[in-house]
């Protein structure tokens, strides 16, 4: 069982940056994909980038390519979300999921971190 549990939210200008972070209790696995995702209010849940425990492998939302980075610290069974240059239409709730290599069924959700970004 893993917990994911997000921090680092908060309240930014716009062309601020934050930086998340998603820490996970319990053990691991060389197998797990852990994703970023975000739901403005009215809107869908939208993907923003994920990376590969094992190889570190990233990929990103076209929204953010070149603003967020994400990477993970094995040691400190962690993975952050570096954001910069927001824009106020960054607002939302950020999540972290965890699922495993080549599939697309989430095992766990973290409960979420609010991300404001004034104009």
């Amino acid at each position: 069982q893993v917990q994911p549990v997000e921090s680092g939210g908060g309240l930014v200008q716009a062309g601020g940056s934050l930086r998340l972070s998603c820490a996970l209790s319990g053990r691991t696995s060389n197998s797990y994909v852990m994703d970023w995702f975000r739901q403005a209010p009215g809107k869908e849940r939208e993907f923003v980038a994920s990376i590969t425990w094992i190889g570190g492998g990233t990929s990103y939302a076209d929204s953010v390519k070149g603003r967020f980075t994400i990477s993970r610290d094995r040691a400190k069974n962690t993975v952050y979300l570096q954001m910069n240059s927001l824009k106020p239409q960054d607002t939302a709730v950020y999540y972290c999921a965890v699922r495993k290599l080549g599939l697309t069924e989430y095992d766990y959700w973290g409960q979420g971190t609010q991300v404001t970004v004034s104009p």
